[in-house]
């Protein structure tokens, strides 16, 4: 019996690709994470396919070992207000750090790519984990991954607080009167907290949606913690369906505990499918993408989750060196942690930086296995949904035209947008305004 679940997909905006040398396939093309004609033919293909949303991700510290696209793309805001233009339906979603930006300034932005968008922003929050960081912002040190959360839980309330500056019918607008506004229902935030200090209010209403979606991606304690408290949709990464279902299964317990309906949280890993025609033509598609590769370049990828450790001075036959565990911990827990146990294992650093910089995944196959893989991991409660990555050039369109035809007829996705904003898109509620719950509270008081 086919699940009546709908299955969430997102698409990565990630220009020349995730990994160290994706840019070097002969389709690739080289200037793509500063190609504004690119991200608009990405766009309005996942728009086609029915996506729930774009996801630009971010970081604000480069050096020389990071990402070719990392090195040298688009701010997520600034290419996301553009494709807000030449799209109609699909969610845009963007990172920004609570570290390094002023809730003020990051909640008019916000709320401006949801207007200009008619509705359709989203918001991935992260407290960044590169300790190169601070220095870009004029800090000594980056804070500590405990602070860092606390910060998080502080600011996200400040930004939510300035969004909801104005009731939604504060805007009279009436010329035989001239009553622009109802000054009643504009409202000073006054926050004085532990890290904080913003008076308000914000000089933009809501939107269509009231607020943008909250995303985030924290696996560690503190962030599933505050995942679970306060986002929407979380980013994740499960290396196959047992690992994703104890994930799935902790954060949505955890959201009941915090006296949330676990619906109103959606579970989306990153998947990374290789399409092929048959078996075959996928494991050939998948070889000639991991022969992209070097170990150089793996052990790049690799020293990332561990704030950019440099791997090279190691032995690459030799095992892992336990000692830089600890930068991991301060820097992405995550990440660092699924390096750690393929070291638990026994591979040598070699073997664990190229599988890390090329991971096969789950979904390597025929468009029919990729659905079937997609709605086993949706029946079984391993996922809400996906948010995917191009592997190799083409493979967004192959997607759309040959997996999302065959998860329509399965009725587990949609054929068309329910609404216009987002939240319609994912089912979410409109968050109620803070300051017209208080007044309606001591109207019937």
């Amino acid at each position: 019996m086919t699940s009546k679940r709908q299955l969430r997909l997102g698409f990565i905006l990630h220009g020349v690709g995730p990994g160290w040398d994706d840019w070097r396939h002969p389709d690739a093309q080289v200037d793509a994470s500063t190609s504004l004609a690119f991200y608009k033919r990405q766009a309005q293909t996942a728009e086609r396919g029915k996506f729930d949303y774009l996801f630009v991700a971010d970081s604000v510290s480069i050096n020389a070992r990071s990402s070719p696209h990392y090195l040298n793309r688009f701010e997520p805001l600034t290419i996301l207000s553009a494709l807000a233009a030449v799209t109609e339906r699909i969610g845009l979603v963007g990172t920004a750090t609570v570290s390094y930006i002023e809730p003020y300034n990051l909640a008019r932005q916000f709320a401006s790519l949801d207007h200009i968008s008619g509705g359709r922003a989203g918001w991935n929050v992260v407290t960044s984990w590169l300790e190169g960081s601070a220095a870009n912002y004029g800090k000594d040190e980056h804070l500590a991954h405990d602070v860092r959360y606390r910060l998080a839980e502080e600011y996200l309330d400040v930004v939510k607080g300035l969004w909801d500056s104005w009731e939604d019918d504060a805007l009279v607008r009436n010329k035989e009167t001239g009553q622009f506004l109802d000054a009643d229902k504009l409202h000073e935030l006054n926050h004085k907290g532990e890290f904080l200090k913003v008076k308000g209010p914000l000089n933009i209403s809501r939107s269509a949606q009231g607020q943008p979606v909250i995303f985030q991606a924290g696996s560690s304690e503190d962030g599933r913690n505050f995942a679970a408290k306060h986002a929407e949709a979380i980013f994740t990464h499960s290396d196959d369906l047992a690992e994703g279902q104890a994930f799935y299964a902790d954060l949505k317990a955890r959201a009941k505990g915090f006296g949330r309906d676990p619906e109103q949280l959606l579970i989306v890993p990153g998947a990374r499918p290789v399409i092929g025609s048959t078996e075959e033509e996928a494991e050939a598609k998948y070889r000639e993408l991991a022969d992209l590769g070097n170990l150089e370049n793996a052990l790049r990828s690799l020293g990332r989750g561990f704030n950019d450790h440099n791997f090279s001075v190691y032995d690459p036959d030799g095992s892992f060196p336990r000692e830089v565990a600890a930068e991991g911990y301060k820097s992405n827990q995550s990440q660092s942690n699924r390096v750690l146990a393929l070291a638990d294992q026994g591979l040598t650093l070699r073997e664990i930086a190229l599988r890390h910089a090329t991971p096969r995944g789950n979904f390597v196959g025929t468009p029919e296995q990729i659905a079937d893989r997609f709605e086993t991991w949706l029946n079984e409660r391993g996922s809400d949904g996906f948010n995917l990555f191009e592997s190799l050039p083409g493979q967004l369109d192959l997607f759309v035209d040959h997996v999302v035809p065959i998860l329509q007829q399965r009725g587990i996705y949609k054929t068309d947008y329910p609404g216009g904003t987002f939240r319609e898109t994912l089912g979410l509620d409109v968050p109620v305004n803070r300051n017209t719950a208080a007044r309606l509270q001591r109207d019937a008081a």
